[in-house]
């Protein structure tokens, strides 16, 4: 049985490594960098509009969310990164956080979700964060996010881009995605739910 997505729900936001969520469900780890659409990416897979926060202005997301779906796991929102106007202080605590969450015995990170741009190529940050997914252990999902602003001749050539500099195998899993349209959208789901066991 696939996961219901439309049953997904705000569980908590923690800024401390104290209250991760340590039940021993799945947890399926959202990153990317601060403007990507992550909180989009979050809404179009649970059918909602105001599910995640939408910030009008990047790197408001400074806290770890967790969302539980069905019931039978968590889709874990990582703070955005990358964004120019947070001060050192905050991108510090932001990265210690981070960092926590990865290295924290408790938590079953069953599956990363790595966001970027399918317009540009992945900035140094995604390649820190795609380096922590494959250090930690746990498969990746690459999601190429706002390919409904792109031409479809540019499609393949972007997503050759990301690929090259990822340096992602064959074997590795790349989702062209649109939060804005929709596509993508069902396979995405379809990859979550096998990793989680469902």
């Amino acid at each position: 049985m696939a996961l219901n997505f439309a049953k997904t729900e705000f569980v908590k936001g923690v800024t401390d490594r104290r209250d991760f969520v340590r039940d021993g469900l799945p947890q399926v780890a959202f990153a990317g960098r601060s403007n990507v659409g992550k909180s989009s990416v979050l809404n179009r897979l649970a059918g909602r509009k105001n599910l995640a926060y939408v910030g009008a202005s990047p790197g408001k997301t400074s806290q770890i969310n967790y969302f539980k779906v069905d019931g039978k796991a968590y889709l874990v929102d990582l703070p955005g990164y990358g964004y120019a106007k947070v001060s050192q202080a905050e991108k510090a605590r932001w990265a210690r956080l981070m960092e926590s969450y990865f290295q924290d015995e408790g938590q079953l990170i069953t599956l990363g979700v790595l966001i970027v741009d399918i317009r540009h190529k992945p900035t140094t940050n995604d390649l820190i964060m795609h380096n922590w997914f494959r250090e930690s252990g746990c498969p990746e999902i690459i999601v190429a996010n706002k390919l409904d602003k792109l031409k479809k001749s540019q499609v393949e050539p972007a997503i050759q881009l990301v690929r090259e500099t990822l340096e992602l195998t064959d074997a590795e899993v790349l989702v062209p995605f649109s939060a804005e349209k929709g596509e993508g959208k069902e396979q995405l789901i379809r990859l979550v739910t096998e990793a989680c066991g469902q």
